[in-house]
């Protein structure tokens, strides 16, 4: 029986979307316990579609290996193809054309046009406080070169849904890093046109090519590159388990952000908090998708009963309510906790994409916070303002990995080159430790190369200093 739920409403309590049960019970265990990327399931009309691509059964791993070599091989002729089986039809040209771009600004509100060029002003102004610079310390002779990658790659899907938001939250930290070309892959409609405002983000977002193809073929193609879209150093976005399992698959060839999981969001809650906002936060995750986690830990019964009613009032108007209840019949609940300090300790062990603190004082409590994408603090910093217009980008890593991973930033657009330049006083230092190590580990060839350099050191010229050959390096990225 949910914890605080009278008995004689037992069966009326079964049929309500978020359940309430105590942290200490295996219930409560159950609701905090990380879903692995291979344990998650495609359901029957996926698995159907696959065997209809190819003509066998397969497993989602099978089907990315599959799509991999086709698209290797084959290039824009196999991305043609699988968009046939997989979408019902391809476009003529897959690079989307100007006029296109130009033409979505036409189908979509002026408004919105304002707000997405709000919105890129903040997460620019954000991340260009992160920004940092190349050093040389020539007395040390040692430092590094901040370099920007030179292409990325992004993806968005447009099936249940689209998020021209994700576009601005990635592309604008890109050119902040001093990306040269940006380019974005997201699938066409039935009619063989993208989404307009996926088009008109891309353009505010600075992106320089879109191509209208999606899936784990546009993953591989950005990856390997074909006739069309070329290949880049990196990828990034969210996408189904097919995108999932193809970025994990190509890794190594370029890079990728991440391995996104369902989205997840977890609020912590004392008495102080309103049950109809927390109910609002908790709906505002559960609508993304039905394997969304939206997790409450409230120190209060009266107020997770008070939640409890306020999810079933506000689902009663929702339009996406079927998604909502069904994710937080999978993966929703409260979860009662004895203070927030537990509350605090089972955050961080479950490390959630975003922590909402909706306490008494929640500033004091920001600093015991130390594995989380996000923290929204306050009444004041729903997770849904995050979402667009913030500043941070959205993009947070999921499924636990918020313990060693950070939110999309603009070190992830930049790569570090070391420089070495030694003296030759330095050289007299440093050099005969190498030796000796080399000969360590066995390699006379490593200890003769230094050897042979410290034997004619002192004849050489000293190395450039001051702001003449500091000015080779660049203090910015780019």
């Amino acid at each position: 029986m949910p914890t605080g739920v009278p008995g004689d409403r037992q069966g009326q309590a079964s049929q309500l979307a978020l359940r309430i049960v105590r942290a200490d019970t295996a219930e409560g265990a159950a609701l905090l316990r990380r879903v692995p990327l291979d344990e998650l399931v495609t359901d029957a009309a996926v698995a159907a579609q696959t065997e209809a691509v190819f003509g066998e059964p397969m497993t989602p791993e099978q089907f990315v290996e599959r799509v991999v070599r086709e698209v290797r091989q084959r290039g824009d002729a196999a991305l043609r193809e699988l968009s046939m089986r997989l979408e019902g039809g391809a476009p003529d040209v897959f690079e989307t054309p100007r006029s296109e771009i130009e033409e979505a600004y036409g189908q979509v509100s002026s408004q919105f046009v304002r707000d997405l060029r709000m919105a890129a002003e903040r997460v620019e102004a954000f991340h260009r406080q992160q920004r940092r610079g190349s050093w040389i310390d020539f007395a040390q002779g040692t430092g590094q070169m901040v370099r920007p990658l030179e292409r990325v790659g992004l993806y968005a899907p447009a099936g249940r849904a689209a998020y021209p938001s994700s576009v601005i939250m990635s592309a604008v930290v890109a050119h902040v890093a001093g990306v040269d070309e940006v380019l974005l892959c997201t699938p066409p409609q039935r009619d063989g046109r993208q989404r307009p405002e996926m088009l008109v983000a891309a353009d505010v977002a600075g992106v320089q090519r879109v191509f209208k193809v999606g899936g784990a073929q546009a993953i591989v193609a950005m990856a390997y590159g074909t006739e069309t879209i070329p290949a880049v150093d990196k990828i990034l976005g969210p996408g189904n388990i097919f995108v999932v399992l193809a970025k994990r698959r190509v890794f190594g060839a370029v890079d990728i952000d991440q391995l996104p999981g369902p989205t997840e969001t977890l609020l912590l809650a004392d008495e102080t908090a309103g049950a109809e906002e927390v109910a609002a936060d908790l709906l505002a995750q559960a609508e993304h998708d039905p394997l969304a986690t939206a997790l409450l830990l409230v120190t209060s019964v009266s107020l997770a009963q008070q939640v409890q009613a306020a999810v079933e009032r506000q689902l009663a108007t929702l339009p996406t309510a079927p998604t909502a209840r069904a994710a937080l019949v999978n993966r929703g609940g409260a979860i009662v906790i004895p203070s927030v300090e537990e509350g605090l300790r089972l955050a961080n062990a479950f490390a959630p994409e975003h922590l909402c603190l909706l306490v008494r004082d929640p500033w004091s409590y920001v600093g015991q916070v130390r594995h989380a994408g996000g923290v929204f603090v306050g009444s004041s910093s729903p997770e849904a303002a995050g979402d667009y217009v913030a500043g941070p980008s959205h993009i947070m890593p999921t499924a636990g990995t918020a313990r060693f991973a950070s939110p999309l930033s603009v070190d992830d657009f930049v790569k570090i080159v070391s420089v070495v330049g030694l003296s030759p006083a330095r050289l007299e230092e440093v050099g005969p430790v190498a030796a000796r190590m080399a000969r360590v580990e066995g390699f006379e060839a490593h200890a003769r190369a230094v050897d042979a350099r410290l034997a004619g050191a002192r004849d050489r010229a000293p190395a450039p200093r001051g702001a003449a050959a500091a000015g080779a390096v660049p203090a910015e990225p780019g």
